[in-house]
Parts: C-alpha cells; sequence; structure tokens
C-alpha cells in the first residue's frame, strides 16, 4: 500500500519542514509514501470563500489517484486514538487497497466535490492547529501507527 500526504501550499517553517523529513524517512521503512505540495490559489481582499475552495478543488483532484482511498484531515472529522488510528490503517491493508490519500484543504476547508469523493474524515484533535502544524502532527502520527502495528516500542499507552 502506498501513502500519499496531499497538502495545500507549500511547507513554510523551517521547523516544520525538519520534522516532517525525519518522520517521511522513519515512515519509508514501512510503506511507499510521498508528499505532494498542490499550490495555493492566491487570495485577494474580496475573494469569493466558494472561488477559493473551487480552485483547491481541482488542484486537489489531479492527485486523487485512480482507486485511492480519500481520507480528509478535517477538523470536523472523526477523532481516534493512535491506536485506533493504527488499527484503522491495518484494516485498510488487509484489504489489499493499493492507495491511500491523506488530504489537508485550505483555510475555508475542502469544497463539496471533495467532501462526497472522501471515504472518511479524521480530526487529529477538537482543538485547532495552524495548517503548517497539521502536518507535523499528522506524520508523527502516521509514523506512530507503523510502531505500533509492528510492535515496536517507540508508542508507550
Amino acid at each position: 500500500m502506498k501513502i500519499v500526504f496531499l497538502l495545500n501550499g507549500k511547507t513554510q517553517e523551517e521547523y516544520v519542514e525538519k520534522g516532517l523529513l525525519e518522520y517521511e524517512k522513519r515512515i519509508q521503512r514501512y510503506v511507499p509514501y510521498q508528499r505532494i505540495e498542490i499550490p495555493s490559489p492566491r487570495i485577494q481582499a474580496g475573494t469569493q470563500e466558494t472561488f477559493v475552495k473551487e480552485a483547491e478543488a481541482r488542484l486537489m483532484e489531479k492527485y486523487v489517484l485512480r482507486g485511492a482511498e480519500l481520507i480528509l484531515l478535517d477538523e470536523k472529522g472523526k477523532m481516534m486514538s493512535s491506536v485506533e488510528f493504527a488499527s484503522m490503517l491495518q484494516q485498510r491493508m488487509n484489504t489489499g487497497l493499493k492507495n491511500i490519500v491523506f488530504a489537508v484543504g485550505g483555510p475555508y476547508g475542502f469544497h463539496e466535490n471533495i467532501l462526497k469523493q472522501s471515504s472518511f474524515r479524521l480530526s487529529l484533535s477538537p482543538m485547532t492547529f495552524p495548517h503548517q502544524l497539521v502536518r507535523l502532527i499528522f506524520a508523527e502520527q502516521l509514523y506512530r501507527a507503523f510502531t505500533i502495528l509492528r510492535n515496536e516500542p517507540y508508542h508507550h499507552e
């Protein structure tokens, strides 16, 4: 199974990029992994939220692989413990699923077309995090999930 992490906009914070690179290196020991950063639409004063979400959706749709499961990281999604998330990944691997795309939307969330294509919405916390930080938190949780599945000592309950 290949995991694609689809992000809206470039990773801007140096500490986030360094952390992502470290966790991505670790994740690739377990599964093929790719991070894709799509360009953010230009937002000018007075730009309609709908216009921005539509532009983001058109860009995202290009990278949702045919036959892939699309899972959205969304504050309105289901919250899970790290162990539950690991179990969810294992279930998908057991089905023979070839690709999972985890996506982070833009500042206004996801367009309706993307919501319809997704099979699941995952919330990382009831708290709100900056989009840049969500990248690092999710990468760490993805790595943690694989260590849980392999019964490695990284995760302590």
